[in-house]
């Protein structure tokens, strides 16, 4: 049996090989050492003999007193949390003592070939009020390594990170002994995250965002020269966030992913010659004005660069899971690139090369693209998928489902989802309808700002006449029965439509997850309170945010409803409470208008368990079934 509280760590001691796809494989797993703790997590190596990973420490930064110190906060005599600064709480945990930090330990190798632990455990942040990853989501995005060095992002020590974004871009020695320096200008306001280091570190890049308090303004990539001290932006005048970085293995350009049109594309870059001093708009020729898509369908993610001109990505997409792609030919690519000015174009092969999730004799349901002239005569994007057992021109032969988007800065994109995947309502007999109305990502940052202030206005434009669009081309549709649902903004929307049945959708049932009831209150009671603050121009008291917030208010039109309603929430859910849920439910049971509640009290803004899966599955479906099921 292993110790509590510890934490073991093997490797491969047969030497590792390479297949003809760049594979490696490795066999013979032997221990390498052990952790104080048993939380150590998010590996990587540095490949001058040293492993760094990240923790959770006390305020004294040891890693070896951790387990001490867990036992006298546990043996403290008391439940009471006392906090005299937000965050309290945040995502689905209350905010403790602890705190994220990268460690780094010594890797040697004996006589005898083993490798083994050194015999410290290097806190890379101690004295410096960092904490990185960046919780509640942060990962290995958010630090690289190179031989002698580590990157990592932290958010500002010095401001509230409730009402803040603002991270700053540090590196380190890997080996600890040293103060981190600042990468990031002086200037930056908001977000940074995925930060990298080329091959020879000398080169570094992160994503930026101008704007504090706004997670979803656009992402640019900085491109820093750790030899010249100057730091400059690649992608100032491309209208795209992009979410991943990757060097090449030469260090002459750089491969990322990026949202666009509602699928996550694969791009490169070249990167140009450093210039003479630091600057956000650099004077660049075309060729490094508009980055080379090389991979354009599905969603791309896990990006790998590898020598000879290849790339390893997992892909997914409406129908199908994530797979293992090699993307092959870019030599030839980046040669274009180099000897042209925006006219290169990626010829190479794109090759799968796992079937983890090959369906054998089942089939999905295919999705199509479809485009209409939404709010302001501006084009608006959204898919359908055709129920299993559709037949072309059955006349209302199927009922209908309106997806509604969280975020609201978010899209429906060609990927897999194990919460919510349209494709489970299509195999449940459903046409789905899934649309990008304003305010979502992937087409332009315009689009997305878009939404700021105006939560009930452009965004049902678009829904009511993306739902026209649909009715009058698939009249294998049976209007008469129609449903929609919707999560924490999608939430919003099935809320506010609630109180507007001018909007004559039709819908015959409805449901909300963890979805926003009374907006003005959701801006005191959610932990990131920059969000309210970016998205109704103010906090929840000041003039122009409340009479916004209370403009578009769902709770303000309860009198209105009179549409069957079906609630969940997670009681865990820090970011919308469930009090949004309950209440709702709350006005429904006492207008008489069947409803029903699903409380799941250990689940947050997401339902994540398998067994809490499956059941909110089935109540969806029963409660759809119960209006517009087929009879008996």
């Amino acid at each position: 049996m292993r110790k509590q509280g510890t934490r073991y760590l093997r490797y491969r001691r047969r030497p590792v090989t390479e297949n003809s796809a760049g594979i490696l494989h490795t066999e013979s797993p032997a221990l390498l050492g052990s952790f104080p703790t048993s939380s150590a997590t998010n590996f990587r190596y540095s490949t001058d003999g040293f492993l760094v990973f990240s923790d959770s420490v006390y305020a004294d930064g040891n890693l070896t007193t951790v387990k001490e110190q867990d036992e006298a906060w546990e043996n403290r005599g008391t439940s009471a949390l006392v906090y005299d600064h937000t965050y309290e709480r945040h995502w689905d945990h209350w905010v403790l003592p602890k705190s994220q930090a990268l460690f780094s330990v010594r890797l040697t190798q004996g006589p005898d070939h083993k490798w083994t632990f050194g015999s410290e455990f290097v806190n890379l942040l101690a004295g410096t009020s960092h904490s990185s990853p960046v919780e509640p989501f942060g990962g290995t995005d958010d630090f690289d390594v190179s031989k002698q060095t580590v990157i990592y992002t932290t958010l500002d020590p010095t401001l509230s990170p409730a009402w803040h974004t603002k991270q700053n871009v540090y590196i380190v020695d890997v080996a600890g002994g040293s103060k981190p320096r600042e990468l990031t200008s002086s200037a930056l306001k908001g977000q940074t995250h995925s930060p990298i280091l080329n091959e020879n570190a000398d080169k570094a890049a992160w994503l930026e965002l101008d704007k504090d308090g706004y997670e979803s303004d656009r992402a640019k990539i900085v491109i820093y020269d750790l030899k010249k001290d100057v730091r400059f932006t690649l992608t100032q005048k491309w209208d795209r966030s992009p979410d991943s970085l990757a060097f090449s293995k030469e260090g002459d350009f750089i491969y990322f992913t990026a949202g666009d049109h509602a699928k996550v594309k694969v791009f490169v870059f070249p990167i140009p010659a450093t210039p003479e001093k630091s600057t956000t708009d650099p004077d660049l020729s075309p060729k490094y004005l508009t980055p080379v898509p090389i991979v354009e369908d599905g969603a791309s993610s896990g990006l790998q660069t590898l020598y000879n001109g290849r790339v390893l990505i997992s892909k997914s997409s409406f129908t199908s899971p994530n797979d293992v792609f090699l993307v092959r030919g870019l030599d030839d690519l980046q040669v274009q690139i180099a000897q042209t000015e925006g006219a290169a174009k990626f010829t190479g092969k794109v090759e799968q090369i796992t079937n983890l999730t090959d369906l054998k004799e089942k089939k999905l349901s295919k999705v199509e693209e479809f485009w209409f002239k939404g709010a302001e005569d501006i084009d608006v994007q959204g898919w359908i998928l055709k129920p299993k057992g559709w037949k072309e021109g059955e006349k209302k032969a199927h009922p209908v489902v309106l997806l509604i988007h969280g975020g609201p800065q978010s899209a429906w994109e060609d990927q897999w989802s194990t919460r919510w995947n349209p494709n489970v309502f299509a195999q449940q007999g459903y046409f789905v309808v899934a649309i990008n109305p304003t305010g979502s990502s992937t087409f332009g940052q315009a689009f997305t700002d878009a939404i700021s202030g105006d939560w009930g206005g452009k965004p049902f434009v678009d829904l009511q006449k993306g739902w026209k669009h649909v009715l009058d081309t698939y009249p294998e549709i049976d209007s008469d029965r129609a449903v929609a649902a919707g999560a924490s903004w999608g939430g919003y929307a099935i809320n506010w439509i609630q109180g507007h049945p001018e909007y004559n959708f039709g819908f015959k049932a409805l449901v909300c997850h963890d979805g926003v009831f009374h907006t003005t209150y959701t801006g005191y009671a959610t932990e990131e309170l920059f969000f309210f603050n970016q998205d109704w121009h103010g906090r929840p008291w000041e003039k122009e945010a409340k009479e916004l917030a209370e403009k578009y208010n769902p709770s303000n039109f309860v009198d209105k409803w009179s549409t069957p309603q079906l609630w969940i929430h997670g009681s865990k859910d820090y970011r919308l409470p469930e009090t949004e849920g309950i209440g709702a439910f709350h006005a429904h049971q006492q207008l008489g208008i069947p409803s029903r509640l699903v409380i799941f009290p250990d689940e947050n803004h997401w339902v994540l368990k398998h067994g809490n899966s499956l059941k909110w599955h089935y109540e969806v479906f029963r409660w759809f079934n119960e209006f517009v099921g087929e009879k008996n």
